[in-house]
């Protein structure tokens, strides 16, 4: 059968599980000399880390030979006809080789000086060269290692050229056109699953290696030359020292940090609650998607788009003024896990490899069995490994383990995905701590065929909802689905056993610009300042709640985790930005910080009356009144003392916000 197969794929099926396989003894080797036996992983921990590492191998190694497969069936290049096509498919293979050896042995040395895997910021080292160059000579045994390299590269070589040798001789397969286009495209699928590595909506992603709370399972699993890409294509947001170190006192004083030290930059501060309205109650954080505060109830829309979130907000704690740094959905649930807002202007934070590990309030919330719920999949924007590494035995619930049918490209839809929540919760230890990020507010706007009886409006036309601050009649409907969802929840939660001590949390991921339309939020023209974006409704709701009550004081999502712990009278340790949002000490400076993401981005804070904005560069900046007739107009020149103190604390918290992460990693994982 082997003979009957096209000579390239003869070639093929020995060349990719050879070099696949010597990775892999690589990989063992890895293990072997940098594992500590004081801390060994456990067995399944192992065998999950070779078993993903091996299939990161396979990808690099069927992207070695792609162009040969593609090319190498021509007759005038083809490897097994004529003597210089095979001198140049050996060349082009072993040079291949040898910049993928080259990185493994890079990569051990690498490690072996700073425990961690080769990634981006080892290019630091190239500018400064001569000194680099001095220690690895007078560190390693550079002749011995080099020695090594020239044999490895020789062998394969060898090995190479023998292999399209032998099989040049070998007699050509009889086939026909159909089944040469049969073979072809076969082959052709095999390499695309081996190279996708997954069957799903998303390929196999870095963020996949940090399934494992212990961190050398993450190392082994990483292959350095993805994981070096990885973390230069997602990893180029870089921070000046001098420039944090500049705005520490302000940042230091702005968040409540009592041990400052301008030195090594402490950020770090023991807080107790302030407001808790339970001893560990049960926290249910609803996170929705695109769900502006100028398109709900909660601002007066006379379109009735979400009377059930209103009717929670009535009942409990309502936060008017609550702002999400930035849009995005990827970079909210950054905000919300760590506190800081996400600044990375090259993709989102969460496909950064180098900041995935972050201290987390979450953590704090000991003796709690937490968990997070998606309807699609943890691998979109990478949420997964950030999720993993910041939040110790966090269960996720994503596309695979739900009996409810997907809906659509977001997975199954948002009622569906509270149904299965309110599930798991109903069998959950208590107390608990869960997230359930809904994402079915989104195009194709989808509501499902069974949505257990909602019933969308038809009734009302597209110039309507258009003029109320949506783009379309479906959108609107979606929205109202969302929020029908969330009725359809708290029904079943009322009827459960852990409603009574449950604390729920709902807010947007982010908000969307409200130009289009003429209702925005009472008594405002933000919509100017595409404030729309960033402000999205904040309801607190439980059954432990005495009084409603209204806030207006100005909050962010850098402050949503510490707000609940204190709701929740956890004591926790806070790294980061975030402030406790009943914590009357910091009423008198509550500001929140936008950023709208570009080559040159636009950040901005958001106080009780003004906005001030401001290119990164300095270039646009201005003071805007919020609640202004002339939105657009000036105010700098009048204010020139809050413009400057407003203009300091942007500054300082967008530079902050660059810093902090790379120095924010769990006490256990340093």
């Amino acid at each position: 059968m082997f003979l009957k197969l096209p000579k390239i794929l003869r070639f093929l099926l020995i060349f990719i599980p050879s070099l696949t396989l010597l990775y892999v003894v690589m990989r063992v080797a890895f293990y072997i000399v940098f594992s500590d036996p004081t801390s060994p992983l456990i067995i399944s921990d192992f065998i999950k880390s070779m078993w993903l590492g091996l299939r990161f191998d396979l990808r690099m190694v069927v992207l070695m030979i792609l162009p040969l497969f593609f090319l190498g069936g021509i007759k005038w290049i083809s490897p097994f006809r004529y003597a210089f096509a095979r001198n140049f498919w050996l060349v082009y293979l072993s040079g291949i080789f040898a910049f993928y050896f080259m990185f493994y042995v890079v990569d051990f040395g690498h490690y072996a000086y700073l425990n961690t895997r080769l990634d981006f910021t080892a290019m630091r080292f190239a500018q400064n060269a001569a000194i680099s160059a001095e220690m690895v000579w007078e560190s390693y045994h550079v002749i011995w290692i080099l020695i090594g390299i020239a044999l490895a590269n020789i062998i394969f070589i060898y090995l190479t050229y023998k292999l399209l040798l032998l099989i040049s001789k070998q007699a050509d397969a009889t086939l026909t056109v159909k089944k040469s286009i049969a073979f072809g495209f076969g082959a052709f699928l095999i390499l695309l699953v081996a190279g996708y590595s997954k069957f799903s909506q998303y390929p196999l992603r870095w963020s996949e290696a940090a399934f494992s709370k212990h961190p050398f399972a993450t190392q082994l699993t990483y292959n350095p030359i993805h994981y070096f890409f990885d973390t230069w294509k997602n990893g180029r947001v870089s921070y000046d020292k001098k420039e944090v170190a500049k705005y520490y006192p302000l940042i230091a004083d702005y968040i409540g940090v009592k041990d400052k030290n301008e030195k090594t930059l402490n950020y770090k501060r023991k807080i107790t609650p302030k407001h808790p309205i339970g001893n560990k109650p049960n926290i249910v954080i609803v996170i929705l998607e695109s769900f502006a505060s100028h398109k709900s109830n909660v601002s007066g829309n006379p379109l009735n788009p979400s009377p059930y979130l209103g009717d929670l907000a009535k009942k409990g704690y309502l936060f008017k003024n609550f702002f999400t740094p930035s849009t995005g959905t990827a970079r909210s649930i950054y905000t919300t896990i760590t506190g800081l807002p996400d600044v990375e202007l090259k993709g989102t934070s969460s496909r950064n490899p180098l900041i995935v590990n972050q201290h987390s309030i979450g953590q704090d919330f000991k003796g709690y069995e937490k968990s997070y719920f998606i309807g699609g999949s943890a691998s979109w924007g990478n949420i997964r490994g950030m999720l993993n590494q910041s939040m110790d035995d966090l269960k996720l619930y994503e596309e695979g383990d739900y009996s409810s049918p997907r809906n659509d490209v977001w997975g199954i839809s948002d009622i569906d995905l509270f149904r299965e929540a309110n599930k798991a919760l109903l069998t959950m230890k208590e107390p608990f701590l869960s997230v359930i990020q809904t994402s079915g507010n989104h195009r194709p706007y989808t509501i499902p065929d069974d949505s257990y009886g909602y019933e969308p409006r038809t009734d009302i036309s597209e110039e309507e909802v258009v003029k109320y601050g949506f783009h379309s009649v479906k959108e609107y409907n979606s929205f109202r689905f969302m929020d029908y969802s969330i009725g359809h929840f708290m029904e079943s939660a009322r009827k459960s056993d852990y409603y009574k001590n449950t604390i729920f949390i709902f807010w947007g991921d982010h908000g969307i610009d409200g130009r289009t339309g003429q209702h925005t939020y009472v008594g405002e023209s933000s919509s100017y300042l595409s404030l729309g974006s960033h402000r999205v409704p904040f309801v607190i709701y439980s059954p432990l709640i005495k009084e409603p009550k209204v806030f207006d004081k100005v909050i962010s999502e850098v402050d949503a985790f510490p707000t609940i712990a204190s709701m929740a009278n956890i004591s926790y340790t806070a790294t980061t930005l975030g402030r406790d949002a009943f914590d009357d000490s910091y009423d008198s400076s509550r500001y929140a910080f936008t950023i709208q993401h570009s080559i040159n981005p636009m950040i901005g804070l958001v106080g009780e009356k003004y906005y001030f904005k401001t290119r990164s560069d300095g270039t646009g900046s201005g003071l805007y009144d919020i609640k202004s007739d002339t939105p657009l107009k000036d105010h700098s020149a009048q204010n020139k003392e809050l413009v400057k103190k407003m203009k300091d604390l942007t500054y300082g918290i967008y530079e902050t916000a660059k810093y902090i992460p790379y120095f924010n990693k769990r006490e256990d994982a340093k």
